[in-house]
């Protein structure tokens, strides 16, 4: 497995760059907000890689700080999300704003980007939440909590405490408005379990 490389930059294009590493030069798949980042050809350079292996070649995907690295295979430890759809997903949102809409599940924050759509950021949300929120306290990023996640909480409780299941009562509360107060948003869920 290769885990980074150092070299120059031989050649670029958006969502690719060519790396020049002793007189190997390697194609490294990046994310738009990477390539933004990269210097200019002939410059040196080095990416942290992730190797992906498949039946019909293997793939590089680079990234120019641990952050992104760590998102990514955040992103990807999700089913149904492979290395693709997550390095297009850094590629709409800089890495530390993905996991800010994660930990404080902004749904539509991460539906606005290209390729995204509802029930893929819903089941991102509802599997990276934790997760997020506790790489953010390791980073040194305390979440704060907005009404919305306060009332969400107590309601998700509410209905566990009536017999449903957390993901399903944090799915049905998701698409809650959030100017709702707490009790019509529980009696909102409960028309919804009941449909």
């Amino acid at each position: 497995m290769i885990g980074a490389l150092r070299g120059k930059v031989e050649s670029k294009a958006p969502g690719c760059v060519l790396v020049d590493v002793g007189g190997v030069v390697y194609e490294v798949a990046v994310s738009l907000q990477s390539f933004a980042r990269l210097p200019a050809e002939g410059m040196s350079v080095r990416l942290d890689v992730v190797t992906h292996m498949r039946e019909d070649g293997l793939t590089l995907f680079g990234f120019l700080d641990r952050a992104e690295k760590s998102v990514f295979n955040l992103l990807r430890s999700v089913n149904g999300v492979g290395p693709k759809l997550a390095l297009n997903i850094l590629s709409g949102l800089p890495a530390g704003e993905i996991r800010c809409a994660l930990a404080g599940g902004d749904v539509q924050r991460l539906v606005r980007v290209p390729g995204v759509g509802k029930k893929i950021a819903e089941r991102l949300v509802l599997e990276l939440r934790e997760r997020a929120r506790d790489e953010e306290v390791a980073a040194g990023f305390e979440p704060q909590s907005t009404d919305k996640e306060r009332r969400d909480s107590e309601a998700v409780s509410a209905l566990v405490n009536l017999g449903y299941r957390r993901g399903d009562a944090e799915k049905v509360l998701a698409d809650v408005s959030t100017d709702v107060p707490l009790e019509e948003a529980i009696r909102e869920a409960l028309r919804r379990f009941a449909r």
